[in-house]
């Protein structure tokens, strides 16, 4: 009833940046709490950041605080992960991922989110 498709991954060189951008489909609320996890070849997944429905809270992995920027347009049912300064250990598929009821707060546990996208590559070589 829902569908997200992630866009915008791609190879950049260490100190470069990225914008990732999520389309939300289907039977979408501006409710939905919105995440963005990533997973690295031999890792587990891991939260990125997160975004209340309303956009009025955010909250981020240390590993990139101050670096990545997450925000959303309601209107156009999009959310974005805004990456600067990349490393080469942000190397991942970058996943974007949809929680329902989720207005005013915000989660970094995967298990809460019910929604989620195929996955786009970011490469950062050295």
């Amino acid at each position: 009833q829902v569908q997200l498709r992630e866009s915008g991954g791609g190879l950049v060189q260490a100190g470069g940046s990225l914008r990732l951008s999520c389309a939300a489909s289907g039977h979408t609320s501006s409710a939905f709490g919105m995440g963005w996890f990533r997973q690295a070849p031999g890792k587990e997944r891991e939260f990125v950041a997160a975004i209340s429905g309303s956009g009025g809270r955010t909250v981020y992995a240390n590993s990139v605080k101050g670096r990545f920027t997450i925000f959303r347009d309601n209107a156009n049912n999009t959310v974005y992960l805004q990456m600067n300064s990349l490393k080469p250990e942000d190397t991942a598929i970058y996943y974007c991922a949809a929680d329902k009821d989720r207005l005013i707060t915000i989660t970094n546990n995967d298990e809460k989110y019910d929604y989620w996208g195929q996955g786009t590559q970011v490469t950062v070589s050295s």
